[in-house]
């Protein structure tokens, strides 16, 4: 069974050398591991919460995804998305907040933060707290909710969040689970080993310190010039240094190799430069970043080809939490109600009961594709898009003449119909009962 691990990525800056290697790098790497299903996603309605300038945010949402892409995310191999695109996140997130207690938003250390800094400056408790702030952690916990992530790796500032989303998913199915459990209590993933850069004054590497090295923004000569910008001591050229206490060391090893590494500490200590070891240090970054740079202007350049991956994605996303969503408004009784029919004129012939059935159409991209609806109406599967009305013709006679239990395999959680090696159709395990029980009684009814 596969791994499910969601990350967001909040789009309200410009990514820095310190995200690159702190959480760009070391995710991509985790994405190509065996076993593993990876969601991305671009946290725009995040992002909402602390900036208010559109233009910033639009042109972040580009910048991000065309880092993480440049940076070698392959769209094919995970679910990249953003946040926006997918509106059953912030219906879920309205289902959530209705069942959390505002006792447990008060302890959210975010917002606990913003009411000391209120309270130490003599102002009211919740001065310039917005609702945003306020519950966060439901939209978080929506997030990862939605598509049921069993690990979430995150900073140890955000372990409280997670602790939040498995409450709120514990009292959500107690409430409404009636012996089924909707959500998948995420663990938290903590990687003490992901580098944290140290910043141009030797404090970790942010914007709030306004001590960054650019990643991809001003070109080579921009990530030369903030190079020759790192605070270093008065030691001379032909003076040992130590190189343990050498940001330009650090900054070194998180991309050189070992042998690299050792190498240039041997000559730090060997009385190199600083002004040579910061070349030496532009030269190593610019060796991994220069292709990918020429990748992301390359798409920068392009953004209708960034908005066919993203919409790409959200498609992908969008398969599996339009099923859930109908699942939970079934659970909270929004369900869909069958409009009214006129009555009509008693007769001696007795009227069939509805049954369940098959419906033909074609989607909005011209592909052809078949739901399975219940006797009520209700939607039980949906399939994957096909070429031609013939080809969905004929899974949907296999789906009605060949014993279900050979066509069906499972996938974290997901059902996998498929026949002679096309994978017509998937839908959740929870409704595997529910479809069997509708495509038996169409046999049934054809016998």
């Amino acid at each position: 069974m596969n791994t499910r691990v969601l990350t967001g990525i909040t789009t309200s800056g410009t990514p820095h050398l310190g995200n690159y290697a702190g959480a760009i790098r070391p995710s991509i790497q985790a994405s190509l591991l065996p076993g593993v299903d990876a969601f991305y996603f671009m946290a725009d309605y995040h992002a909402l919460i602390k900036c208010d300038d559109p233009q910033r945010i639009a042109r972040s949402r580009l910048e991000i995804a065309a880092t993480w892409i440049a940076a070698g995310l392959d769209p094919e191999k995970v679910t990249f998305y953003r946040q926006s695109d997918i509106p059953e996140i912030p219906e879920l997130c309205w289902m959530l907040t209705c069942v959390t207690a505002k006792g447990l938003m008060n302890r959210a250390h975010a917002y606990k933060a913003s009411v000391d800094q209120n309270i130490a400056r003599h102002a009211e408790p919740d001065d310039g707290i917005n609702m945003g702030l306020f519950s966060y952690p439901i939209l978080m916990a929506a997030d990862i909710l939605m598509f049921n992530a069993h690990k979430v790796p995150v900073g140890r500032d955000q372990i409280q969040h997670l602790e939040m989303t498995r409450d709120i998913a514990q009292r959500f199915n107690n409430l409404y689970g009636r012996g089924t459990d909707f959500f998948v209590l995420p663990d938290v993933q903590i990687d003490d080993d992901v580098a944290t850069l140290p910043g141009l004054d030797g404090r970790k590497m942010s914007k709030s310190y306004d001590n960054t090295i650019p990643l991809f923004e001003g070109g080579s000569k921009a990530l030369r010039a903030a190079v020759k910008r790192i605070v270093t001591d008065s030691r001379e050229p032909g003076q040992a240094k130590d190189a343990e206490g050498s940001h330009l060391y650090m900054l070194y090893r998180a991309f050189a190799t070992p042998s690299e590494a050792r190498s240039f500490r041997e000559q730090l200590e060997a009385g190199m430069g600083w002004g040579d070891a910061k070349d030496a240090l532009s030269d190593r970054i610019e060796q991994d970043l220069a292709p990918m740079r020429e990748r992301y202007a390359d798409l920068m350049a392009h953004p209708e080809r960034i908005e066919d991956i993203l919409q790409a994605g959200a498609g992908k996303a969008r398969r599996l939490s339009q099923p859930l969503m109908e699942r939970l408004r079934e659970a909270v009784g929004l369900r869909t109600t069958p409009a009214p029919r006129a009555a009509k004129p008693a007769t001696d012939k007795k009227p069939a009961g509805k049954r369940a059935r098959f419906v033909s159409f074609r989607d909005e991209d011209g592909k052809f594709r078949f739901r399975l609806l219940a006797a009520d109406g209700r939607e039980l599967l949906l399939s994957e898009p096909f070429d031609n009305p013939k080809a969905a013709g004929a899974l949907t006679k296999a789906l009605q003449e060949t014993p279900l239990a050979t066509l069906l395999r499972e996938e974290s959680g997901t059902i996998l119909v498929d026949i002679d090696g096309t994978v017509a159709v998937r839908f959740p395990l929870a409704q595997l009962e529910s479809v069997t029980q509708a495509i038996e009684g169409l046999r049934s009814d054809q016998a």
